[in-house]
Order: structure tokens, then C-alpha cells, then sequence
């Protein structure tokens, strides 16, 4: 398929990413790689590394928003950023994506509908069936916030649910998540992991974390490199 135009198939039956000496570099020195990575098509990946390892680079990489120094990458059949770019989203990057907490679940729905539709439409605000329509693919049998509550309002768990709910309306072929530790407690962070692996049914979803994932975690873990091979700071 064109990388103009629509979603593609994956590259092969069950590959969704390939990375082969995949490498950044930035104004103060290198930034990650060389990486080789092979990501099978569907489910949840984990890429483990330690802080500073230029982990949330290489997820901006794979999304297609951040080009790479050198290497080969393809994604779904797609190998240059705008076409992979097109066919992902990103959540849990800072200064990215980031929600302020002084809006209303309400109004942030209702500005991320307003971007998503055609230019032309006026959208009313949020109802209660926008809130189930853009929260529940992600938060599943978890209750979901109320139109009401402020993000403030919210624990960690339920926000980074949230954001990932915003950032994935469109439900495209790819979705990354940066830096599993923003959720601090253990016990959610292993709750966010089983919704993680729920919408793996349905997309490739990618993640990033510091910490091995608990025990019989529902993902796959990746380890690009050596702490001795990974450079720079993020």
C-alpha cells in the first residue's frame, strides 16, 4: 500500500517492527544504538533499559517522529518516518502529550474529537457516550473517570489510562507508551500492563520501562543493548 495512503499489513506474518543498526545522534553525542530490534506483529513489547539510555528517543524513532542518524527501519511494511508516523500514536511523552490538570475529562475529550474530525463539523461537548466511546477500549472493566472530574482529580493509574485513551482514538496499527514508571506504585503499574497487553489484541502496542516487568507479565521484553552500549542522556 502507498505510505500516503491508509494502514498497511505488517511486513510479514508476524513481524511489526525491524530495526537493523539503528542509531541517533544529537548536538552533544550519541544517543542510542546501534540497536537491532524484531518486534513480532501484535501483543505488548516492553523495551527495558536504565535511565539516561535514550529509550524514549528510540520509542520517538520507531513512531516515526524523531528520524534516525543511521540504520534500517521498518515498520508495518512502512520505512520512512512520515508514512510510519501516520500509522501510530504516542502516549506518556514528556512534553509531548502531556494533559494539563486543571481540565475536566469532559473538556479534554471534547478538544481531542474536535481535532480528530473534519474541519468543517461542529462538535458539540462531550456526553457520556464520547466518554465510554474514547475511554473504554482502554480502561476495559475499570471504571472510568467522570465528564466532571479534573485530571487533578485522578490517580496515576487512571490518568496515564486517560492520556492513553486521548492519544488513541483513532486506534492505529502502532501505539507507544513512554516510561511505564510514571505510574509509581507496583500494583498499578502492573494493572496498566494487563490494559496494555488488552489493546495488544488489536494493535502492536510498544512500551518503555526501567524496572523487569513482575512476574508472568502478558508482554514481550526487549533488551536492544548493554548498558555498556547505550550512550547520551534523555
Amino acid at each position: 500500500m502507498d505510505e500516503r495512503t491508509g494502514f498497511s499489513e505488517p511486513a510479514g506474518p508476524t513481524l511489526a517492527v525491524r530495526a537493523d543498526g539503528l542509531t541517533r545522534s544529537g548536538s552533544l553525542g550519541p544517543v542510542f544504538g546501534p540497536v537491532d530490534l524484531r518486534i513480532p506483529f501484535g501483543g505488548l513489547a516492553v523495551i527495558q533499559g536504565f535511565a539516561g539510555s535514550g529509550r524514549t528517543s528510540l520509542l520517538l524513532t520507531l513512531s516515526g517522529r524523531m528520524k534516525p542518524s543511521s540504520g534500517k527501519l521498518r515498520v508495518l511494511g512502512r520505512t520512512k518516518p512520515g508514512g510510519i508516523r501516520a500509522i501510530s500514536a504516542i502516549a506518556g511523552f514528556e512534553g509531548i502529550d502531556t494533559i494539563s490538570e486543571s481540565v475536566t475529562v469532559r473538556d479534554l475529550i471534547t478538544e481531542q474529537i474536535r481535532w480528530d474530525a473534519t474541519w468543517y463539523l461542529l462538535i458539540r461537548r462531550a456526553g457520556q457516550r464520547e466518554l465510554e466511546q474514547v475511554c473504554a477500549p482502554v480502561f476495559g472493566n475499570r471504571p472510568m473517570p467522570r465528564l466532571t472530574d479534573y485530571v487533578s482529580d485522578l490517580g496515576e493509574l487512571d490518568s496515564m489510562l486517560l492520556r492513553i485513551a486521548v492519544a488513541n482514538t483513532k486506534m492505529p496499527p502502532l501505539l507507544l507508551i513512554d516510561d511505564l514508571e510514571q505510574v509509581r506504585e507496583e500494583h498499578d503499574r502492573t494493572r496498566l500492563v494487563e490494559h496494555l497487553a488488552m489493546l495488544g489484541a488489536r494493535q502492536t502496542v510498544i512500551a518503555s520501562a526501567v524496572n523487569p516487568l513482575p512476574p508472568n507479565s502478558p508482554a514481550h521484553e526487549f533488551h536492544p543493548m548493554s548498558d555498556a552500549e547505550w550512550e547520551g542522556e534523555e
